[in-house]
C-alpha cells in the first residue's frame, strides 16, 4: 500500500514508519524538517516537506497514496497552538485526503476524549471523530490513553538521579501502551476492513496508578524514590497564569489535564473486542513490568560499566605516577 505518515518523526510516528516498512509498505513523510528526519530516510522512507497548518503543501505529499496515519499532535514547544495543529491542521489534513480520493484514513484520538470536554486537547479529538465520521472518508479511529516511553522521563530518570518524582494529584490510574504495540495496531488497520468507520480503544494490559509506577521502579532500581504531590489546585493556578502569555498557551493546554488526573475515572478500557477484529494476540503486548525491567536492566548494566571503566582510569593513573618526589 503506497502510505502517508503525518508526525512521522515523533514517538509513535516513528515505530508507525517502521512497522509500515517491516511490513511490505512503501512510506511516504509528511515532515517540516526534512534534515532532522534524515533517520527515516534511513529506514527506507520518502520524506516530503510539508506541514498540515500549510494546506497548498499537502496536494503533493498526498499524490500517488491510497492511505494515511495521522499521528500528529502539537507539542508543548511548538509556535503554533494546540487548536491550530490539532484541528486547523487535521481539517486541511482530512480536506486534502478527501480531494485526494484516499481509501483509508487512521487518526489517533485519546480515550475517553468525549467525557472532558473543558480539556483542550480532549474536546478537539472528539470534534475531530466526528469530522471523520462526516467526511465520507472510511476512517479507523485508534484511541489510546498513555505512551509507557514517557514514563522514563518522568519516573525512571529522576529516580536513578535521586532526584524528586513530581506527582499530579492522586495520578489517575492509566492503561499505559508501548508505542511499538500501538503501531502494530495502527498498520494492522490497513489490512483488516472490518475496521473501516469504526474506533477502538488502544490501551495496556492493566491502569497504573503513580504511586504503582514508582514502587515498581524502586524494586527494579533496587533505589529508593523521593516523591512529592503537586495538588490540583496548584495546577489549575500554572493553568490560568499561563494563559497570560501566547508563548505558553500549549503549557497551558497541556496542564489542562490535570482535570483528567482528579477524576476517580480510570483511564482504560476493555481490549476483548480490539484483538478479535484486528487479529492480534493479548500475551503479545508488552506489559508495563517487562517495559521498565528491560529499561532498567540496560541502564543499570551501563552504570556499572562505567563505573568499572572509572576505576580501571583512576589505577592507570595511579600505576603512571612515580613513588619518587622530582628533583628541582
Amino acid at each position: 500500500m503506497e502510505l502517508l505518515v503525518v508526525g512521522a518523526t515523533g514517538t509513535l510516528g516513528r515505530q508507525i514508519v517502521r512497522r509500515a516498512i517491516d511490513a511490505g509498505h512503501h512510506v511516504r513523510c509528511l515532515v517540516r524538517n526534512p534534515r532532522k528526519a534524515s533517520f527515516l530516510k534511513e529506514w527506507g522512507a520518502e520524506l516530503v516537506q510539508g506541514n498540515i497548518c500549510q494546506p497548498e503543501t499537502l496536494p503533493a505529499a498526498l499524490a500517488g497514496m491510497t492511505a494515511v496515519i495521522d499521528a500528529a499532535t502539537a507539542r508543548a514547544t511548538d509556535s503554533l497552538s494546540i487548536r491550530q495543529i490539532d484541528w486547523e491542521g487535521k481539517k486541511n489534513l482530512v480536506a486534502a485526503a478527501q480531494d485526494a480520493g484516499l481509501e483509508r484514513y487512521i487518526f489517533f484520538s485519546i480515550l475517553n476524549a468525549e467525557q472532558f470536554p473543558s480539556v483542550p486537547l480532549m474536546e478537539i479529538k472528539r470534534c475531530t471523530e466526528q469530522l471523520l465520521a462526516q467526511s465520507g472518508l472510511n476512517y479507523t479511529i485508534l484511541r489510546p490513553c498513555g505512551f509507557m516511553q514517557g514514563l522514563i522521563g518522568q519516573y525512571a530518570v529522576p529516580i536513578l538521579d535521586k532526584q524528586l518524582v513530581w506527582i499530579a494529584g492522586e495520578g489517575a490510574p492509566i492503561a499505559y501502551m508501548d508505542t511499538i504495540d500501538i503501531a502494530k495496531f495502527a498498520v494492522r488497520a490497513l489490512e483488516i476492513p472490518e475496521t473501516m468507520n469504526r474506533s477502538f480503544p488502544v490501551v495496556g494490559t492493566r491502569a497504573w496508578g503513580a504511586y504503582e509506577i514508582v514502587r515498581l521502579c524502586e524494586r527494579l532500581s533496587d533505589r529508593t524514590a523521593k516523591t512529592a504531590r503537586l495538588s490540583i489546585g496548584f495546577l489549575r493556578f500554572m493553568r490560568r497564569l499561563t494563559r497570560f502569555f501566547q508563548w505558553s498557551w500549549n503549557v497551558s493546554d497541556r496542564l489542562a489535564f490535570a482535570e483528567v488526573l482528579a477524576s476517580d475515572r480510570p483511564l482504560d478500557a476493555s481490549m476483548e473486542e480490539t484483538y478479535q477484529v484486528f487479529q492480534l494476540e493479548p500475551q503479545d503486548t508488552t506489559t508495563l513490568e517487562a517495559y521498565l525491567q528491560e529499561y532498567f536492566s540496560r541502564i543499570m548494566k551501563k552504570l556499572k560499566e562505567i563505573g568499572y571503566e572509572k576505576e580501571k582510569e583512576k589505577e592507570r593513573r595511579r600505576q603512571k605516577r612515580s613513588p619518587f618526589k622530582s628533583k628541582s
